[in-house]
């Protein structure tokens, strides 16, 4: 009997485990460490088909070439700068090195594009009696519409916060959810938002495990499903998800979801993308690494790690932020009083 219980901790145990992973050991030294941080990214990185299909990529030649650029003669900086080179090559947002001087990251995702939210303009529309639900502000504009700022899925969203906003905005004959400059967080509570605009089970995408050290060593694709809120309010009058290039990772799955739900309209620019779920390990001197491990697909099993593009297109214009107007909210308002009629 002790024996059949201990088995079993042992097997819950394994469920509780934190996202990092033992790897093989490598010395303390410049060699070392790049060794390791390249081994590590070689056996559990999850996008290295995708990346060399899309940027040209091959790891192995990335190897040699910066395995020359270090000796045991650098300093860490210069030896952080040779591995955090290394890594943008894959110019993903998830992959980052984090030593006690630095945090290594590409965020060319969003910085090497235009920004298209100003946040004084932004906070104009929400004014000074908007309301908080966990996180998400949200008025009723002027026009009836209602406005929701949700800026991260750090926050605890749940079931009750959502419901009592979309009571609050229930007279409301159309949303704007402005979703502009959210990196990401939670899965769990993009998806919680997400349940309250469908009715029905839906098919959102497809999610696949690393299960070897092989590049191409993957589980079978699992689908992905949408339920709707099983308690409180859904949303059922038309909604427009603004967008830009800073809407990453769990927000750039939102708007996968988003996508098919009935009644919404993504507009803006394409999203910053990030559909890999990051996991840690450790290098040898006690530098993290992050990198994506577990690809999430669309419905069609189309990659989204570049982002999704918007149903309609919107640039912010530079006579609008003159006269302190936000051109994305602008445009939603406009095309939501069409679907109106």
């Amino acid at each position: 009997m002790r024996k059949t219980l201990a088995l079993i901790v042992i097997c819950l145990s394994m469920f509780f485990i934190p996202s990092c992973v033992q790897e093989d050991n490598y010395d303390n030294t410049r060699r070392g460490n790049f060794e390791a941080l390249w081994q590590q990214m070689d056996e559990h990185y999850c996008f290295f088909t995708y990346k060399q299909q899309e940027l040209g990529v091959d790891w192995d030649e990335v190897h040699t070439r910066y395995a020359a650029q270090v000796n045991e003669s650098m300093n860490n900086t210069q030896l952080f700068e040779v591995l955090c080179n290394m890594l943008s090559e894959l110019q993903d947002g998830h992959v980052n090195l984090s030593a006690p001087f630095d945090y290594g990251r590409n965020w060319s995702y969003h910085e090497d594009h235009p920004e298209n939210y100003n946040d004084s303009i932004a906070r104009l529309y929400l004014g000074h009696n908007y309301q908080i639900a966990s996180g998400l502000r949200y008025v009723t504009l002027d026009d009836n519409i209602g406005y929701v700022r949700c800026e991260t899925f750090e926050e605890g969203i749940g079931d009750g916060n959502v419901s009592a906003m979309l009571n609050s905005l229930a007279t409301c004959t159309a949303l704007i959810i402005d979703l502009r400059g959210n990196g990401g967080g939670q899965l769990t509570k993009a998806h919680t938002l997400a349940s309250h605009f469908t009715n029905e089970k839906t098919l959102v995408g497809y999610v696949a495990h690393k299960t070897g050290k092989g590049r191409n060593d993957f589980s079978t694709p699992e689908a992905q499903y949408l339920h709707p809120a099983s308690d409180g309010i859904r949303w059922q009058k038309p909604v427009v998800v603004l967008t830009n290039r800073a809407v990453f990772s769990a927000a750039n799955d939102f708007v996968k979801c988003m996508q098919q739900c009935p009644h919404v309209t993504i507009m803006g620019d394409r999203t910053g993308g990030g559909s890999g779920m990051p996991f840690n390990s450790e290098l040898p001197n006690g530098w993290t690494l992050r990198y994506s491990a577990v690809v999430h697909y669309d419905r069609d099993m189309h990659h989204t790690e570049f982002g999704i593009a918007p149903n309609i297109e919107i640039t912010m214009s530079g006579a609008d932020l003159a006269q302190q107007r936000d051109t994305y909210i602008e445009a939603a308002r406009q095309y939501l009083k069409k679907e109106k009629r």
